[in-house]
C-alpha cells in the first residue's frame, strides 16, 4: 500500500489531464471542477496524506466546487446571451394560415413571418383536415415539415364563397 501512496501523484496527473481534455470538448464547467478537485487531491498527496485520504479530499473538493462555484460561473457565462429564439424554437407557436389543404399526409401553410412551409396535422389529432384560409399554430417541427393545429382563438380568413356573398 505504501507504493500506491508513493505513486498516487501519477494517477492524479492523469485524471487532471483527462478532465481538462473533456472540459475543453464539453465547455460546461463540470469537468473543470473535477480537474480542480483532482489538483486538491494531488496537493494533499504531496503534503503526505495516504492514498485513501487523498481520494476523500479530492472528491470532497470536487463536490464542493460543483455545488458552489459552477452555478455562478454558468450564470456569468449566459448573462450576455441573446434571449431571442432562433431556428426551430422561433417557429413553435407561430401563427399562420393554411394555403393548401393540410392533412396527416401534407399540405402547405403560410406563417406570420412570411415563410411558406409544408405542413401536416398531428397523427391522431382532432383535426384530420384543415381547409385553405384556416388559422393555425405551429405545434412542432418534424424535419422540414411544420406540424400544425387549428387556432381557435385567431379569426379565420374569409373563404372565396364568403367573399362573393
Amino acid at each position: 500500500m505504501d507504493v500506491i501512496t508513493s505513486y498516487a501523484w501519477i494517477g492524479w496527473l492523469v485524471l487532471i489531464l483527462v478532465f481538462v481534455t473533456i472540459e475543453i470538448l464539453s465547455l460546461e464547467f463540470t469537468f473543470l471542477m473535477l480537474a480542480v478537485g483532482s489538483v486538491v487531491g494531488l496537493l494533499s498527496g504531496l503534503l503526505g496524506a495516504p492514498w485513501w485520504l487523498q481520494l476523500i479530499i479530492g472528491a470532497a473538493a470536487s463536490v464542493l466546487l460543483l455545488l458552489t462555484v459552477r452555478p455562478p460561473l454558468l450564470r456569468a457565462l449566459h448573462r450576455g446571451a441573446d434571449p431571442t429564439k432562433s431556428n426551430v424554437e422561433a417557429l413553435l407557436g407561430l401563427p399562420g394560415v393554411v394555403v393548401s389543404t393540410v392533412g396527416v399526409t401534407g399540405g402547405q401553410v403560410k406563417l406570420s413571418n412570411g415563410d411558406t412551409w409544408t405542413a401536416r396535422t398531428p397523427y391522431g389529432g382532432q383535426a384530420t383536415s384543415l381547409e385553405p384560409g384556416t388559422s393555425i399554430l405551429v405545434s412542432t417541427i418534424d424535419g422540414a415539415t411544420a406540424v400544425v393545429i387549428p387556432s381557435h382563438s385567431a379569426p379565420q380568413a374569409p373563404t372565396e364563397e364568403q367573399e362573393h356573398s
